[in-house]
């Protein structure tokens, strides 16, 4: 277990899936205190409360600049850029409003974030994990607005530690591939297939089958491993990397 002691971090997305493995993880690595964003209120206080650390809920829109302004924090030393939604749909059936909405959240919320957080760290440096995603670097239809996007996170983190690293500041992104998290709960596709197959479990089952080296999809906890991983001193020598992680499916 990758040690955390005194970290104060910094998690978007906090309430399910990867963010919320991501901070019982820096919890159980000793975090002093985890600042947790997220849009669902009940769940991320629900969730908080099972964390052996201390807690700072914010509840807001990642994407809101005065979010942001009014955000407290003081000692950062580490974050996990996380949150995002997922869309699938055609570009030839797409509406303006849809790409604006998954843009606002993975993109406009990225950036804020890790501004953000860049602002925090300054005078005394950290480590930054930008969730990304196979499919910003692997092209497939119906995806458009969330590849890009994804596409764009890479280069974001990229171009953030060339900035951040004067400053004593690493920035890396991970690229997971199929995850077993709520955002697929937005994919009708997914929807679909659950109807097929019976039940949620035998979805992410035949999707893995059909997909990937591994013949499965991830668990939420093996990316925030490979999240901690990249915050940790374990990788002090690695700033501007994106680590892929999707079971061979990119191959």
């Amino acid at each position: 277990m990758t040690d955390f002691s005194n970290a104060i971090a910094l998690i978007t997305g906090a309430a399910s899936g990867i963010g919320a493995a991501t901070a019982a993880r820096l919890a159980q690595g000793g975090a002093k205190k985890l600042i947790l964003v997220d849009t669902n209120e009940e769940k991320l206080r629900d969730f908080g409360f099972t964390l052996p650390c201390e807690r700072q809920p914010i509840i807001g829109d990642v994407a809101d600049p005065d979010l942001w302004a009014a955000a407290d924090l003081t000692g950062l030393t580490h974050a996990v850029v996380n949150a995002g939604i997922g869309l699938g749909t055609p570009i030839l059936e797409s509406s303006f409003e849809d790409w604006r909405r998954v843009m606002s959240v993975n993109l406009d919320g990225a950036f804020l974030t890790l501004q953000a957080a860049m602002r925090a760290m300054q005078g005394r440096g950290g480590s930054i994990v930008l969730t990304a995603s196979v499919a910003g670097i692997k092209a497939e239809p119906g995806i458009a607005a969330y590849g890009a996007s994804k596409a764009a996170v890479i280069q974001l983190a990229r171009i953030a530690a060339k900035e951040g690293g004067p400053l004593g500041i690493r920035v890396n992104a991970v690229a997971p591939g199929g995850v077993e998290t709520p955002i697929w709960h937005s994919v009708p596709f997914f929807h679909q297939l659950v109807e097929t197959t019976g039940s949620e479990a035998a979805a992410f089952k035949a999707m893995g089958g059909a997909g990937t080296l591994l013949n499965r999809f991830a668990k939420p906890e093996e990316v925030a491993g490979q999240i901690a991983f990249l915050l940790s001193d374990e990788t002090s020598y690695v700033t501007g990397s994106c680590f892929v992680t999707d079971g061979g499916y990119s191959l």
